[in-house]
């Protein structure tokens, strides 16, 4: 009896795991734990299957989104019952919004256990809600021919929904019983259940793209070719090649492209006159929220980062704006939307610009070459005021960056002020580099761990981030010493939420109310912890000092801290007078242009 439960348990979930390997997983991060241990045992045993592990099951769950979405392929998590599964809730959420494919695999209790009292055992059914795309709760271990099937067919069904458009997190509960010790030396562990046919997987799903018919095209190329004022905005997204198909349609269209950092077209390998990247400096020049007026506007991708734009999206009722989603989402915060295109927006921008060019359209206006000029004369000012910023000023490490980063890095920034400096200082000019940064939920929590999972896919990286988001995560770098990670990671310690500074709070409380319940100083010191996990610290108090560390960090192995003090008071001063040099210097020129 016992011995055919075994067989069972082996039988099954090998088939689970077979299938989940045939269907594209390659990367699972296991969390470990005893009721796992039937898919953890049998995952390690798989020549297909990478495994990683990470005891703190809340990290792990960012660090699989990290590889993830680096990756752009699905890859699995996997933790025992209980709370430890609570513990990937956060994770689950940015990966949901985000769209990040994630499958999320918990073990549990059987059934008889369930509600009495048993040690280790809560409600796991659903328990991610609306955050995960599917949920299911798998059956009891069986190794009939029927239950082998069943096995292979959830774990192709499970891996293709988080895949398919809009991707995301996918949830499946195993409910084992004891004993939990799979016999690994099976010879059939990883056949049992498959089809006798020349293909390796058991089920196939096949998908496409969505793609709009030609005379939709067509009315579309007619009617935006005779719209001069016009805008093409891209938000974050993680195609690398979407930006070949963007420069193409600004040219045919002749209309500029206003690239959030997170997009891709900064950096990419098409050409970027057409780019636009200082925005969210002259957009808040009020001459030029006021002149600057887009008769249309077409959007791709998430939201972008600049606020500035947002509240200049949302002030122009009149203009025409799409937005083109290739998934049938609802990105668009500002209400603002007159056309949902559900479109594959590499195939739309193409075959748009392809009509387009052969339409022509003559231009009379200059509201390009002015844009055009306005973005270099802004980011001209910005660069040159950053580094002439006496101290160590927290947006010129974005400055620095972007000349020092060699092709085919990738710079992760942290949420808050990290990524609205990035924004504002890491321009177009300078080496091919890939931004990411987790905006689903645009937390400050996992993102050590996230950047981690990412920097096995793309090397080297660079991770940006606040003292206090650092803190959030730093069970995070234990990975970084278990899978030798190569990593660079700035920490700018401003001692507290360095973003609240910027916010009406700052101005509302008093000074000791503010501190107490915003500005949050830890005062840490975390070289001891850095060292803990076997990694090198380096607290900088210049430029110079800087750029030898960050050569060092970027030339060695391994993980490498650099933190940077600054002031958050300072920085708030700093950025708003910046910000109105730049718009003082833009004065003379503006009072010479028409838009």
């Amino acid at each position: 009896m016992l011995q055919d439960y075994i067989v069972d348990l082996t039988g099954y979930t090998g088939a689970f795991v077979d299938e989940l390997v045939m269907s594209g997983v390659t990367e699972v991060i296991i969390s470990p734990g005893s009721r796992s241990t039937p898919l953890a045992m049998v995952m390690a045993n798989h020549p297909g299957l990478n495994i990683k592990m990470h005891v703190d099951e809340r990290s792990a769950g960012f660090f699989a989104l990290g590889l993830a979405k680096a990756s752009r392929k699905p890859v699995a998590l996997l933790c025992t019952s209980g709370t430890a599964a609570a513990n990937y809730y956060p994770a689950v959420v940015e990966a949901k919004l985000a769209r990040v494919p994630l499958v999320v695999l918990t073990s549990d209790r059987p059934h008889e256990l369930r509600d009495v009292g048993a040690p280790q055992a809560i409600d796991q059914l659903g328990m991610f809600g609306s955050h995960v795309k599917w949920f299911a709760e798998m059956a009891l271990p069986e190794a009939s021919a029927s239950m082998l099937r069943y096995a292979r067919t959830m774990a192709a069904r499970a891996t293709k929904t988080a895949s398919i458009g809009p991707a995301g997190p996918v949830h499946l509960n195993f409910p084992f019983r004891e004993p939990l010790v799979p016999d690994v030396t099976s010879q059939g562990m990883f056949t049992g259940g498959r089809r006798s046919s020349k293909r390796d997987f058991y089920i196939h799903i096949t998908t496409g793209d969505r793609k709009l018919d030609s005379f939709i095209l067509d009315e579309w190329a007619s009617e935006l070719a005779e719209v001069e004022r016009g805008l093409i905005i891209c938000g974050p997204q993680e195609d690398p090649l979407l930006g070949k198909a963007l420069v193409h349609l600004a040219e045919s269209l002749r209309w500029p492209i206003l690239a959030d950092p997170l997009s891709q077209l900064r950096r990419g390998e098409h050409k970027n006159g057409w780019v636009i990247d200082s925005y969210d400096a002259f957009l808040r020049h009020p001459v030029i929220k006021e002149r600057a007026v887009p008769e249309v506007v077409i959007r791709f991708g998430a939201m972008p980062v600049s606020k500035a734009l947002l509240l200049f999206l949302g002030q122009f009722r009149d203009c025409r704006q799409l937005v083109v989603d290739p998934d049938g989402g609802w990105r668009e915060p500002t209400l603002s939307a007159t056309e949902m295109i559900y479109s594959d927006p590499d195939h739309f921008a193409k075959e748009v610009a392809k009509r387009v060019s052969a339409i022509d359209p003559k231009r009379q206006g200059n509201w390009s070459e002015n844009l055009l000029e306005l973005d270099a004369r802004t980011r001209a000012g910005m660069v040159a005021s950053s580094v002439q910023i006496e101290g160590l000023f927290e947006g010129r490490v974005f400055t620095e960056l972007g000349k020092t980063m060699p092709d085919g890095s990738l710079l992760f920034t942290g949420n808050s002020m990290p990524v609205r400096d990035m924004d504002s200082f890491f321009t177009k000019e300078g080496a091919m580099v890939w931004g990411m940064a987790n905006r689903g939920a645009n937390g400050i929590d996992g993102v050590t761990s996230t950047a981690l999972g990412a920097a096995l896919v793309q090397s080297p990286t660079v991770l940006v981030l606040g003292d206090l988001s650092f803190y959030h995560d730093l069970n995070g770098l234990l990975a970084a010493k278990l899978h030798t990670i190569n990593i660079t990671i700035i920490v700018i310690n401003n001692g507290g939420g360095g973003i609240f500074s910027f916010l009406p709070q700052a101005k509302e409380a008093d000074q000791v109310a503010f501190e107490t319940l915003f500005g949050t100083p830890l005062g840490l010191d975390y070289e001891p912890v850095i060292t803990m996990y076997g990694g090198s610290f380096t607290r900088i108090s210049s430029w110079e000092e800087f750029h030898n560390a960050l050569q060092k960090s970027m030339d060695g192995k391994g993980m490498h801290v650099i933190e940077i003090p600054t002031d958050r008071t300072d920085n708030v001063s700093t950025h708003r007078a910046i910000w109105e040099n730049v718009h003082q210097s833009l004065d003379p020129w503006l009072a010479e242009v028409s838009f």
